[in-house]
């Protein structure tokens, strides 16, 4: 009798440890950067404009119930000040990426079971999903367009996205 509870003992336990290994949810959130300043058109790295401020606040107000784990940007002006208040409210340090050379696969084992933003510029972002998802799926966006969320979930190999518009 002792020997059958044992073995019915390891045997929940070890089917509990393969349902817990197996259930890895790591979801990406990706956003162009807010508003710049457009006065000068030979500038390649202006800083936000006024309401690319105020946008970059009220990004942080609609991330507020999520927990990251990884912040990321390209090493723009624009991109930084976009996540800095997102970064801060997380206590992360926002960690660089380049679009046209990052190793996709890299970055989602290092990412892997996490929460990460990913904030970049109207012609990579979209771009960047499609590697998420292996699929080539979303284009290029408007360059008036600050508006996209893309939402990115991969959970046991299981992947899904989702284009949001979040305007303010």
């Amino acid at each position: 009798m002792y020997k059958f509870l044992g073995i019915l003992l390891i045997s929940m336990i070890t089917i509990n440890q393969a349902i817990s290994q197996t259930n890895i949810t790591t979801t990406y959130y990706l956003i162009r950067h807010a508003e710049k300043v457009r006065t000068n058109p030979a500038d390649v790295n202006p800083d936000l404009n006024e309401r690319g401020y105020l946008r970059a606040e009220n990004w942080k107000k609609v991330f507020q119930h999520i927990s990251f784990d990884a912040v990321y940007a390209t090493n723009f002006i624009r991109t930084l000040k976009t996540i800095e208040p997102i970064a801060i409210s997380n206590e992360l340090a926002i960690q660089l990426y380049h679009p046209t050379k990052i190793d996709i696969h890299q970055f989602k084992e290092t990412n892997q079971n996490k929460n990460v933003l990913i904030v970049g510029h109207s012609n990579t972002i979209p771009q960047f999903v499609n590697q998420l998802i292996n699929q080539e799926k979303y284009l290029e966006m408007d360059d008036a367009e600050f508006s996209h969320l893309y939402i990115v979930t991969i959970q046991d190999n299981k992947i899904t996205d989702q284009l949001l518009y979040v305007d303010f």
